[in-house]
């Protein structure tokens, strides 16, 4: 049985490597967004519009608590998913965590292109964004340097770069596997 579970802030890169590693590995692939959006049939963003984070936050804590007990799985949470309730010790207890880490202001890079809506960065401005990560990146990291592994990802802007980066994750966690 093997669960790997990737943690970072958003824009790290935890969905496309998480989906490549699991690939590689021959293990099942789950973003805990997306499994909260498919058992409460809505989008992140509007749970947390409709409900407020304070509610999102249990809602995710409840969906972590199911996810994670699966077998064979590659598991991408979300940014603040460790920085809530016990949810870091839980994670560490369930699997290999790893904390997939990079500078602000690639983070600002990657999140500036992302298509995708982050209900934390609606209306900033670049300078407001930037800002806004090296704030949240500082209070956060306590939680995110918890992980067993700490893995860079700074270099991550094309296809063959992603590709090395999965294989020298591959190759830390098996080698942890023989320790």
């Amino acid at each position: 049985m093997k669960r790997i579970i990737l943690i970072g802030y958003m824009g790290a890169g935890k969905t496309t490597i998480g989906r490549a590693l699991a690939k590689d590995l021959g293990l099942s692939f789950y973003d805990l967004d997306w499994y909260i959006e498919s058992r409460r049939r809505k989008k992140v963003a509007q749970l947390f519009s409709e409900e407020g984070e304070e509610a999102f936050r249990r809602i995710e804590y409840n969906m972590l608590h199911e996810a994670a007990e699966f077998e064979d799985i590659v598991l991408s949470c979300g940014g603040g998913t460790p920085c809530f309730f016990d949810n870091i010790d839980y994670m560490n207890q369930q699997g290999q965590v790893v904390y997939l880490r990079c500078s602000p202001e690639v983070l600002h890079g990657h999140l500036v292109m992302s298509k995708n809506e982050r209900p934390l960065l609606k209306g900033k401005s670049p300078e407001e964004l930037i800002e806004f990560i090296r704030q949240q990146l500082s209070y956060r990291e306590q939680f995110y340097s918890k992980a067993r592994y700490h893995f860079d990802v700074s270099l991550m802007d094309n296809y063959d770069k992603i590709k090395n980066t999965v294989d020298s994750l591959k190759q830390l966690l098996s080698q942890s596997e023989c320790e």
